[in-house]
């Protein structure tokens, strides 16, 4: 055990996490050069394609005579979740800051959770190469914020690989060896799994005490669940079966088992005979944002289902339930972490799954006290219940913190103020930096405020946040009209005091983006009682006498006459019937 090494790379999104890892996986040989490509561990297509890790990866690499198993991390905070369980199965970190935009809010977040932790922090400038980049003004921010000497930062380029041999070195001398727990038996904690339809469940762990080897009979501590390893091995970064994963060591262990909910993240596995209390594993995550999904064809509705189950068990921080819609039939609630991770789901439903979905507009969670004294939580904004019957409403509140070059700051304070947000304390954050603390309610934190930030900073701010409790809101159902039928899926809860702006850009973008129907139709935006914003879509025109050569004029007078009629008829039976296709659903998900 004095020669293994576990440690995780952590950082804000796009700071070069995966790119110094794959130095390191070339410099340790773990990957021969001729197989290399960039971001060779964000092995999901999406991942990719976006140039983000939505996964945490575990690898082992061989230096010398030491074992140094690395788990590389996400950096977006709709995935904080995933850092938290790789952080519980290391002894240290680095801590990688972009050496052309310095330390970012979710740098911030991710080191608090390290030290939580009790974790060795090793500090990192990356991009060293970068003809933008700020290396003094960045080390000055790290000693600042960690309060270390200018020594004990290392710099690195993970493209040209300057500095990655040395970091290694550091990794080896300052990040301890693991602790073994006191006894021989076997056991271990669970922080991820996967699902193969060949091999069942497949559960990557990180061995405590004891040591386990193929065919050993195991147990899961929470559900009393026995099974045999039919698999034991590690990452290298593939799948990699070995004799054993002893003390120390992180690996995955193949169970063979192909129900659902016997495995879960932060779970104990341990052997069949132990009688010892499970390790202490993880707080389940909180979902933040509330969709529901509903296949387009009913005849789906079990291919969805189990869809989301495998689904699930490659993402623990996704959560969902049956509901049903008089509209829409039966679906699913889901809950996500952010409105990333709910686009991601979605669209591994899609492109893994091939299926049609309908997904109705993201919300939050809302307790309403009606007139008579009930109470009771609301997920679905087209369940929100009128305005008439409710006493009083609250709902979930953030704390954030936005840093960003002072000049931008008063075109930020604008845009918190748009957004309901009470701002506290402006600081000076190093060299031309500053930062701002502030509360708003979530809903409004969900409506587009990370792509305005964007906007309005050109990109240099970044936000980080944590949920805050409960507060009273002044908040309304907006329902969305298609040929005079309220739409489920478009229904949202905004506030009262952007309700007319709310109804008027949704019943905009549906006019923009809906494919003429047969008939003409009205789009309209109805809240509190009365039709606040209205848009026609005319039908599509056919000519019927285009048949017709020459002739009395009256005959073609009288076609047109009949497919006046015959629309009329096709619009009074087709209410609710409006051909609404899938991608209409997702671009009404999405923010301009």
């Amino acid at each position: 055990m004095d020669k293994i090494r576990n440690f995780s790379i952590i950082a804000h999104i796009d700071h070069g996490k995966s790119t110094l890892a794959d130095r390191m996986l070339e410099l340790t040989g773990t990957i021969e050069k001729r197989k290399m490509k960039d971001q060779v561990l964000d092995s999901m297509e999406l991942e990719r394609e976006r140039g983000i890790t939505i996964k945490m990866q575990p690898v082992r690499m061989k230096y010398g005579e030491y074992t140094l198993n690395l788990i590389d991390t996400p950096g977006h905070i709709d995935f904080s979740y995933e850092v938290s369980r790789a952080l519980k199965a290391v002894e240290g970190s680095i801590l990688l800051v972009d050496a052309t935009q310095g330390v970012q809010a979710q740098t911030l977040t991710t080191l608090g959770m390290a030290r939580e932790q009790g974790l060795v922090i090793l500090p990192v400038v990356s991009k060293i190469d970068s003809p933008l980049a700020r290396v003094e003004e960045v080390k000055e921010e790290i000693m600042k914020l960690l309060d270390v000497s200018e020594e004990e930062i290392f710099l690195v380029s993970g493209r040209t690989g300057e500095g990655v041999k040395d970091l290694l070195q550091e990794i080896i001398k300052k990040i301890p060896a693991p602790k073994k727990l006191e006894g021989s038996t076997f056991r271990s904690l669970v922080f991820d799994f996967k699902y193969s339809n060949h091999m069942g469940v497949i559960v990557f762990i990180r061995t405590m005490s004891g040591s386990v080897k193929k065919g050993d009979k195991l147990l899961f501590k929470a559900s009393g669940k026995t099974f045999q390893a039919l698999e034991v091995g590690f990452f290298t970064p593939e799948e990699t079966p070995a004799e054993a994963i002893n003390a120390g060591e992180t690996g995955y262990i193949v169970t063979g088992i192909k129900e659902p909910g016997v495995a879960s993240v932060g779970d104990t596995v341990a052997s069949a005979n132990d009688t010892e209390p499970p390790l202490a594993g993880y707080q389940k995550a909180r979902p933040v944002v509330w969709a529901s999904i509903y296949p387009e064809s009913q005849d789906d509705f079990v291919a969805l289902r189990q869809a989301l189950e495998k689904l699930q068990l490659s993402d623990s921080a996704f959560s969902f339930e049956e509901e049903s819609s008089g509209v829409l039939g039966r679906g699913f609630r889901s809950g996500f972490l952010g409105m990333l991770h709910l686009e991601i789901i979605t669209e591994r439903l899609r492109r893994e799954f091939n299926l049609n979905l309908i997904i109705t507009l993201p919300s939050i969670m809302y307790t309403v006290t009606y007139k008579n004294g009930k109470t009771e939580v609301v997920y679905t904004p087209s369940l929100f219940p009128d305005e008439h019957l409710v006493e009083s409403v609250r709902e979930p509140w953030v704390s954030a913190k936005i840093i960003t070059p002072p000049q931008y700051l008063g075109d930020i304070l604008k845009l918190l103020y748009e957004h309901e947000a009470e701002t506290g304390i402006t600081e000076n954050f190093g060299d031309n930096r500053a930062s701002i603390s502030f509360e708003m309610p979530l809903r409004e934190l969900m409506r587009g405020l990370f792509d305005k930030l964007k906007s309005a900073t050109s990109g240099f701010a970044s936000i980080s946040y944590d949920l805050a409790g409960d507060r009273g809101a002044d908040v309304t159902r907006l329902d969305i009209l298609v040929a005079d039928e309220p739409v489920a899926a478009f229904s949202k809860v905004v506030s009262k005091r952007q309700v007319e702006t709310e109804a008027e850009s949704a019943v905009e973008k549906l006019h923009r983006i809906l494919p003429r129907q047969m008939f003409n139709m009205k789009i309209q935006g109805k809240a509190l009682g009365r039709i606040i914003s209205s848009r026609s879509l005319s039908g599509m025109k056919k000519d019927v006498t285009q048949h017709m050569y020459g002739g009395d004029i009256t005959r073609k007078m009288k076609l047109r006459e009949k497919q006046k009629k015959g629309k009329k008829k096709m619009a009074e039976r087709g209410k609710g019937n409006v051909n609404i296709p899938q991608d209409v659903f997702l671009k009404m998900m999405r923010s301009e």
